[in-house]
């Protein structure tokens, strides 16, 4: 285990400061979800069906704008970009509690448009500003930066709401609470320290315009196939784990249950990092399936926590290793709406995995769900394991003949 390389990341100028800024700034982000949902419930005292239709068109929103304002970055920069989904983003969750129902769902995929892209700015700024020879490690500690925030936010989000005794506030809360992250990068991205990613730049320079017309290839395409079946997983994964334990009447250890994962998949994050040599992508999410079908086998609450445990470990190692090769995979002129579609491909997973796993589970139990689940994540990564074999066969060079055996072909012909 290579921790060396960990300090070499954190040794960098200005990156301890960089990457407590992009923990502090995640985690409103991942308290929205929690908070529209109890909003429409209790606020407006709709079905959970209605909250659902409304988070949905919200991800939409997205899964839309994550590319537009990627590309918007890599054309203009981070700040501009930051200053209007600052504003956006403070607005509107300022607004949801006032605006009718059918005005919300469209203002939901509008703005979800303009959500302050923290993961694609966090991201891209690693990858300009670490050296690619400890790039993985720097993705190792993003995606455990991320696990952390998804353990506080939505927690802070409920305690919030228990708090208060009402959602509306939490809603604000939330919408200050991403205008400040969107701040304090805006301030941070005024004196980043350029030095991290100057040499990479004037290497990769020279075979940038040639690189330019072919980065969105098959290989990036796979990378995303790999992203989206990851997150069918994890959010697949939630949904059992609520109904599981709903069927056995314990529902009140969700909680605990979830962090243990979160826990799990933060290890492995860490254990990915410190790897002196890398596990394949498509390796990572064979094992991240095959290792999840078990999960639907839990019979008790403790019972799924030990089952949660090996597909923890696996899930912040193949979003890490899916971001550090787009990273390597295009030029860094386009970086930005890489990383905005790689942040798509996630949203996508995420809003198909929830409802697949759902009609599964309606029909056949949450063991089937999870092995419906589990089993289109490694047929993704045979497949892909297939493609890159191909690949790196065509891209073989020839073998060399031996002068020997030339010359008795010239002499038998």
């Amino acid at each position: 285990m290579h921790l060396a390389r960990y300090k070499s990341v954190l040794g960098l100028p200005g990156m301890k400061t960089f990457m407590l800024v992009a923990l502090v700034a995640r985690i409103p982000g991942t308290a929205w979800t929690t908070a529209l949902t109890l909003s429409v419930v209790l606020d407006r005292h709709l079905s959970y069906a209605a909250a659902g239709a409304a988070t949905a068109m919200f991800t939409v929103g997205l899964a839309l704008g994550s590319p537009l304002l990627g590309r918007a970055i890599d054309r203009r920069g981070p700040r501009p970009v930051l200053l209007v989904t600052g504003v956006v983003s403070l607005l509107f969750w300022n607004l949801v509690p006032s605006l009718p129902y059918p005005a919300l769902l469209g203002c939901a995929v509008f703005c979800g448009a303009l959500q302050v892209p923290i993961m694609t700015l966090v991201r891209q700024s690693l990858a300009q500003r670490v050296p690619e020879s400890v790039r993985r490690q720097a993705f190792s500690l993003d995606s455990m930066a991320v696990e952390l925030s998804f353990m506080v936010g939505p927690a802070v989000a409920v305690l919030a709401i228990t708090s208060l005794g009402e959602a509306v506030s939490t809603l604000r809360v939330v919408g200050f609470g991403i205008a400040a992250g969107a701040a304090v990068l805006y301030a941070y991205t005024a004196r980043q320290d350029a030095a991290g990613g100057a040499a990479e730049a004037e290497l990769e320079e020279a075979a940038e315009d040639a690189a330019k017309a072919h980065w969105l290839a098959p290989g990036f395409l796979l990378i995303l196939a790999v992203c989206t079946a990851c997150c069918v997983i994890l959010s697949a994964t939630d949904v059992a784990v609520v109904a599981l334990l709903r069927g056995h009447g314990q529902i009140a250890w969700a909680g605990v249950v979830v962090i243990v994962w979160c826990a799990a998949s933060l290890v492995g994050g860490f254990i990915h990092g410190a790897m002196p040599r890398p596990v394949p992508m498509p390796v990572l999410l064979l094992l991240l399936g095959a290792l999840s079908v078990p999960i639907g086998l839990a019979d008790n609450w403790w019972a799924l926590c030990l089952l949660c445990i090996p597909g923890g470990l696996a899930c912040a190692p193949t979003i890490a290793s899916s971001v550090d090769a787009v990273s390597r995979a295009v030029p860094p002129s386009r970086r930005g709406q890489a990383m905005g579609m790689h942040a798509a491909a996630l949203t996508v997973g995420s809003a198909i995995g929830a409802p697949l796993i759902g009609v599964v589970i309606d029909g056949a139990g949450p063991a089937w769900g999870m092995a419906a689940v589990g089993l289109l994540g490694c047929v993704v990564a045979l497949a892909a394991m297939a493609v890159q074999r191909g690949r790196q066969a065509a891209a073989a060079p020839a073998p060399l003949v031996p002068a020997s055996a030339a010359e008795a072909a010239l002499e038998r012909v």
